[in-house]
């Protein structure tokens, strides 16, 4: 769909989205929600509580961090310059 169709169907013009779409502009909620219904989509919102809000999250992310990089610490930094392998005997 052209961005003049679209802008036709949910009554604002291609300039504006061409606004929209390089970020010279931000739509408001229910121009997103308009645009997103002329285009044959409909928006979905998944609320959800941000690691950085609550004390208790942003401790256990924390532990989980240290977790990991205790983890990570198990395994070698570096690799040995000669692979060992087993050596089989010369066909033949």
């Amino acid at each position: 769909m052209s961005m003049r169709a679209l802008g036709e169907r949910a009554g604002t013009s291609h300039a504006t989205l061409s606004a929209y779409e390089s970020g010279a502009k931000v739509p408001r909620v229910d121009t997103l929600d308009r645009l997103l219904r002329a285009a044959g989509f409909s928006s979905e919102v998944d609320l959800g509580g941000r690691a950085d809000h609550a004390t208790a999250d942003r401790v256990a992310k924390g532990l989980e961090l240290v977790d990991v990089l205790e983890l990570a610490e198990q395994f070698p930094a570096r690799h040995d310059p000669q692979l060992a392998y087993p050596r089989f005997a010369a066909a033949g």
